[in-house]
């Protein structure tokens, strides 16, 4: 079957990330529902960096992949947030500790962090994510999601990316990175804004 008859009958949606992770997560959360493409099928699409805000970051990759590729585009942006240090690294995740550090470095600078606070320092955590759905010419839904929890001592689990290993969701003894992707994919930050963009997603569904 070819690929575009796999997909006859569903509304395509550009998804706006660099992040194969991100990428495999929204296939999994929307991909039998939408004809989904990725940034590699748009060549020379360029996102604008990002800055100190959620919502902000989400909706300026959104409305860029939309006007540019003439396609409805779904972005978001999202971060890992402590208590004990005054909710950090936040929208700054990814780019917490600087450009040398991979997903693993990043994950062990904040486990010094934390540590560097105290013995008794809170553990309590909470990922958020605010996705944004444009469409060519301005139009723009955003929703936010979050999922609280606590930080490890340590990594644990092979699966996820980002902060996964270091982070185990409220009644769960496992970390993320330690859950099925099904597992994750029902309570995750990510999942609980797309479910709370919805009605939008729904309107995108029915234009095909």
């Amino acid at each position: 079957m070819t690929r575009a008859a796999r997909e006859a009958g569903r509304a395509r949606l550009l998804v706006a990330t660099g992040s194969p992770g991100k990428l495999a997560e929204f296939r999994a959360l929307l991909g039998a529902e939408f004809a989904l493409e990725a940034l590699a099928d748009h060549p020379g699409i360029a996102l604008p960096p990002e800055g100190d805000d959620y919502a902000a970051n989400a909706a300026a990759k959104a409305r860029a992949a939309a006007d540019a590729s003439g396609l409805p585009a779904l972005a978001d942006d999202s971060g890992i947030e402590v208590a004990a240090l005054g909710c950090a690294p936040g929208p700054r995740s990814a780019r917490y500790g600087g450009v040398g550090l991979d997903d693993p470095g990043r994950s062990a600078l904040l486990l010094r962090e934390l540590a560097s606070r105290g013995a008794d320092a809170p553990r309590a955590a909470r990922f958020v994510c605010v996705a944004a759905l444009a469409w060519p010419g301005g139009e723009l839904a955003t929703a936010r999601g979050e999922c609280a929890g606590r930080l490890l001592l340590a990594p644990r689990g092979e699966s996820g990316f980002g902060y996964d290993p270091v982070f185990a969701p409220e009644g769960e003894e496992r970390s993320f990175a330690e859950l099925a992707p099904r597992e994750k994919d029902r309570i995750s930050h990510r999942a609980r804004a797309l479910a709370a963009l919805r009605p939008a997603l729904a309107r995108l569904a029915r234009s095909a």
